[in-house]
């Protein structure tokens, strides 16, 4: 069908579409976790145990808060969109590594794999014309 084939045009638009509702979505998930303080990322960061890493968990659990909320806002405005892009799939990685070891299962996992699987992605799309990164 002709419409559909004039849409390639407009792939700059869909990435931003894409950003824009993706990069929203990471700041309404991460900026509670900001907001929760120590205990919140204490408990962020012992997720990292999923990889043998038990050190330190206030620190991960915080860049794991950062990565969500500050990466989302980097990711809407197109400001270093491939290291946050690459911050944000590690992060969804270990969210589904999580879900498996509780024993969420396939169904429960599945939301952060689809995340992550659209971060590496776009990590090799790049975040298109209308962004801050632009070339």
């Amino acid at each position: 069908m002709a419409i559909f084939q004039t849409l390639g045009k407009y792939k700059d638009l869909g990435l931003l579409m894409i950003r824009i509702g993706l990069g929203a979505m990471m700041i309404v998930h991460g900026f509670p976790k900001i907001m929760g303080g120590m205990p919140m990322w204490e408990k962020l960061g012992a997720s990292m145990g999923v990889l043998g890493v038990h050190f330190l968990p206030v620190f991960w659990g915080l860049m794991a808060a950062v990565t969500e909320s500050i990466g989302g806002l980097f990711l809407l405005i197109g400001l270093w969109t491939r290291p946050s892009l690459l911050l944000l799939a590690f992060t969804m990685f270990i969210a589904a590594l999580v879900h498996f070891g509780k024993g969420d299962g396939l169904n429960g996992a599945s939301h952060a794999i689809e995340l992550c699987f659209v971060f590496f992605g776009l990590l090799f799309i790049g975040p298109g014309k209308y962004s801050v990164d632009k070339k």
